[in-house]
């Protein structure tokens, strides 16, 4: 869209001074004449826009002419504030509330206590409600633990020094040697993302599971990072499929974990549910944390192994 074009035109030459047509023409895809169209546009929108020819010349604003660089709007800045408290939720150093205080219309008014903030949960602006509507908590159970901890990571992604730590996982413990480069929220949990140099690939690492870890002194060469976000599939591929029927009493948690299109509803009023796991462990983790709510139908050679455990539970309470 042509109003979108001008913002970016706006948005390079207030970043970047001086650019020549060719130049924006190249990043906003469009031909040179396009360009200059624009230019006269933003002119007779009353910005003075100033073109040199020659070596280093370009198109720029003139010198003298104020004018807000910012171009946010309030919505702009309430995503913004928004976005900024959620960090606070976790940080733990009150920087990111500082910065919010340097936005534009971010004056800090007091915590509405109806809402149950404290005064350092994070300034509120005189906006009001279109900056408090939207509240972001990132912070998790393990808070005194997760805050240092994030700090710690972040500064080494952003020195590029490796950190040692031993990882607690299904296999068992392990000694790990990282190469930090994002910290990562996901699942409801905060992860680190790294090349592993024992693994010798990328790896997610769960920092609530990460035992006492060490920023090394040395640093690491920078490498091209994949995206952190790998598809569900690859995480938790749909090894085998299960059917397993669930009392009418689960029906909220299974709504809110996979949806209400998940399972289908019986003529007695149970609940069929059919879904693929990634391995026999994470069903049967899955299943029993449903307690006598859940049973599984199928697979039925696995229907078999749950019901032995289940004894083998069994067996060591009846003592």
């Amino acid at each position: 869209m042509a109003i979108d074009r001008l913002i970016g035109i706006l948005a390079i030459l207030l970043r970047e001074e001086k650019v020549t047509a060719a130049q924006l023409a190249a990043r906003l895809e469009v031909n040179q004449r396009t360009i200059y169209r624009d230019m006269e546009r933003l002119c007779q929108a009353g910005i003075p826009l100033r073109s040199d020819r020659g070596r280093g010349g370009g198109i720029s604003i003139m010198e003298g002419y104020a004018m807000d660089r910012t171009l946010m709007t309030e919505a702009d800045r309430s995503a913004i504030l928004a976005g900024l408290r959620s960090l606070d939720s976790v940080s733990g150093t009150g920087y990111y509330r500082r910065l919010m205080e340097k936005l534009p219309g971010a004056a800090v008014r007091r915590p509405d206590r109806s809402l149950g903030l404290r005064p350092n949960d994070g300034p509120q602006t005189e906006a009001g409600a279109a900056d408090d509507c939207v509240v972001i908590d990132l912070a998790s159970w393990y808070g005194p633990l997760l805050a240092p901890r994030l700090e710690l990571l972040k500064d080494a992604c952003l020195r590029r020094n490796p950190v040692r730590f031993t990882y607690c996982s299904p296999s068992g413990e392990g000694l790990r040697v990282v190469e930090p480069a994002r910290l990562v929220f996901r699942w409801s949990s905060w992860y680190l993302y790294g090349w592993c140099r024992e693994r010798q690939d990328w790896r997610l690492f769960k920092l609530t599971r990460m035992l006492e870890p060490q920023v090394l002194e040395e640093t690491f060469s920078a490498r091209s990072v994949p995206s952190p976000i790998t598809p569900p599939q690859r995480v938790y591929p749909e090894a085998l499929q299960a059917s397993i029927r669930f009392d009418s009493v689960a029906r909220w948690r299974l709504i809110d974990e996979y949806g209400p299109e998940s399972f289908t509803q019986s003529p007695d009023g149970s609940l069929l549910f059919r879904r693929g796991f990634p391995d026999k462990e994470e069903l049967f983790r899955w299943v029993l944390s449903f307690q006598d709510l859940a049973e599984l139908l199928e697979p039925e050679d696995l229907r078999r192994d749950l019901a032995e455990r289940l004894q083998k539970i069994f067996r060591k309470y009846d003592r």
